[in-house]
């Protein structure tokens, strides 16, 4: 039997992040993983493979619109579905095996194979029992089932089988207009496919600035993907080749049915933490699955911790991370420190969609005054040179003290261009800050300088 300090179970980006950090701090670790691989969910069959085909999509889309325009001339090139897979694995293997490097490196055991908790300060794995003075949970998340929907990961798929399949299908429905419908769905639509997004609510990417929602869907529209809103999915019926979904529309109850080659669920995701033993332990949970923690990532029982996407918050890989840094911090009898306000969400479609703290509907809601500043990316002279004129830049700003309270981002490389927002956040900068910063000149970043402007005298570029 090995003892250790901490046992982390999921290698994840919560858990492998945790595990290090852990012995960074000069604790005794190992990680549990029953993948042959370490990554979870985000390296093998989620953020990381998925942004391996939106780029070469991207690249595809770019030859085929733009490249003539820049006086790039010849035949546009053909897919080789086969090759892009490859490239999306091989993107794969160079992550993961990149952890495997900083296990050894950290000195942490990986435990293989599928973990669950006996007693509190016990870890079994296959059959063999570890003890440890700490154990940390970051089993990660799954997909969320929907009644009627029967996922067999060849034509009705998951995000899972979205990344592996035979061939570029003709038709596409994805059932879901979250990020991970929609990013999966640009992917296909560029290579060709006919993609039909399904939703329940009226809006897509629900939660999200309506602005944003009402002008990233018109965006969408323009690309060739057809929206299907208001609408509850009741069944699928798949062969081995074809699919038929039959749903519903909320506003007259009309039944409607659409045939696909391939049917996406991407209704959202659940905690997963089946096997744990969580039930015989005590450990409370909430009534949607997640493990209950208090604000030191604690659950009721003590020693046991639980980080990421198996607990409440947004289930983001980056989340994670900074619980995982977080619950470190605190297991080796330091100040854990995670500020939820100040985490971004990023959909890396074409145009980017990013966004942080406050959306205007929050802070009416809550009956604050704010002033918003707003850029359009057709006053960035960047932005016009590379056809990505389209999007806008919007800061949400106090209106008596002029502190950011929230952005939100449409537009080229919106998900890296929100971080300075989040630096300016987290040290609790004003609008007037940001926009007496000097920013290069030409850059995208230039649009989130004169959103700033926009909160006081005005931009200078429009």
């Amino acid at each position: 039997m090995a003892s250790y300090d901490v046992i982390i179970i999921g290698s994840g980006p919560g858990g492998y992040v945790c595990a290090i950090r852990c012995a960074q701090l000069g604790l005794k670790v190992a990680c549990v993983e029953g993948r042959d691989t370490l990554g979870g969910t985000c390296l093998n069959v989620g953020c990381i493979p998925s942004k391996a085909l939106l780029h070469a999509s991207h690249m595809l889309h770019e030859a085929e619109h733009n490249f003539a325009e820049m006086g790039l001339k010849g035949k546009s090139p053909s897919v080789d579905w086969k090759q892009m897979l490859a490239y999306k694995q091989s993107t794969v293997d160079t992550n993961t095996k990149g952890i495997e490097f900083l296990f050894k490196k950290n000195k942490i055991d990986w435990l293989k194979g599928w973990g669950s908790i006996p007693e509190a300060g016990k870890v079994k794995v296959g059959d063999d029992v570890h003890e440890a003075k700490n154990i940390i949970i970051a089993t990660g998340s799954e997909p969320a089932p929907l009644k009627g929907v029967d996922v067999d990961e060849k034509v009705v798929v998951t995000s899972t089988g979205a990344l592996e399949l035979g061939k570029v299908p003709k038709k596409m429905v994805v059932i879901g207009a979250g990020v991970i419908g929609l990013e999966l769905g640009s992917v296909y639509a560029r290579l060709g496919s006919e993609v039909t997004v399904i939703e329940f609510l009226d809006a897509i990417t629900p939660g999200m600035d309506s602005e944003v929602q009402k002008v990233f869907k018109r965006m969408l529209g323009k690309q060739g993907i057809k929206f299907i809103m208001g609408a509850a999915v009741q069944k699928t019926e798949a062969t081995k080749t074809k699919a038929k979904v039959t749903y519903k529309l909320r506003k007259d109850d009309s039944e409607h049915v659409v045939d696909a080659d391939t049917v996406l669920l991407a209704t959202g995701r659940k905690p997963y933490t089946d096997g744990l033993g969580l039930d015989a332990l005590g450990v409370e949970m909430s009534e949607r699955g997640m493990i209950k923690t208090d604000e030191h990532w604690q659950t009721n029982v003590k020693g046991i911790y639980a980080i990421g996407d198996a607990i409440a918050g947004p289930m983001l890989a980056h989340k994670a991370e900074d619980e995982g840094m977080a619950a470190a911090e605190t297991v080796a009898g330091k100040h854990g420190h995670v500020n939820y306000g100040v985490i971004p969400g990023v959909i890396y479609t074409h145009p980017e969609v990013a966004n942080v703290g406050e959306t205007e509907e929050s802070l009416k809601e809550q009956g604050r005054a704010f002033k918003v500043g707003k850029f359009s990316f057709m006053g960035n002279a960047r932005a016009k040179a590379v056809f990505a004129g389209d999007g806008f830049v919007k800061i949400l700003a106090d209106k008596e003290t002029d502190r950011i309270l929230g952005a939100h981002i449409i537009g080229p490389a919106a998900g890296d261009l929100i971080h300075e927002v989040c630096v300016a956040m987290e040290f609790g900068a004003s609008a007037q800050d940001l926009a007496m910063t000097c920013h290069a000149h030409p850059t995208y970043s230039e649009a989130v300088r004169e959103a700033a402007l926009a909160c006081g005298d005005g931009p200078i570029h429009m």
